[in-house]
């Protein structure tokens, strides 16, 4: 059995979940920033992620031996197209004529709980390499015992 194709298929997971983590920093780092009148504020982002195609599980427990799966790729990150939340607050210096500021929306309770996902999902793939890393060290002891 192959277990570096288990390694490699948590590795792509933790790549995809480290992304994600990312965004939701960079969203909640900017949860409260202001935009001058003219100016694009900023637009929350997310991360895009793909399966990467194999043959399929049932397929290699049939006997046939195709290609597992071989993780998630991530494709990118995609811009919210949110409208901008805006607060009437006349004396600020980003405020518009009407007295209304532009803010990023960004909803930081969605974020957290992103967070969290992301957070159990790389927690999920951290535990799936241990366990092919232990089923490879019986192997090896069961094979150098004789």
């Amino acid at each position: 059995m192959d277990y570096f194709s288990s390694f490699e298929i948590s590795a792509t997971g933790l790549v995809a979940e480290k992304t994600r983590l990312e965004a939701v920093a960079l969203n909640l780092a900017n949860a409260n920033a202001t935009f001058a009148p003219g100016t694009q504020p900023y637009q929350p982002v997310r991360v895009l992620t793909r399966a990467i195609a194999g043959d399929g599980f049932a397929r290699h427990l049939d006997g046939q031996r195709q290609a597992l799966p071989a993780g998630v790729t991530t494709l990118g990150l995609a811009h919210s197209a949110h409208p901008p939340r805006l607060v009437y607050e006349p004396q600020h210096p980003d405020a518009d004529s009407r007295g209304f500021v532009a803010h990023a929306n960004i909803d930081p309770l969605a974020e957290m709980v992103t967070m969290m996902s992301a957070v159990r999902a790389y927690e999920a793939n951290i535990k799936a390499i241990g366990a092919a890393r232990a089923m490879a060290q019986k192997a090896l002891d069961i094979g150098s015992s004789k």
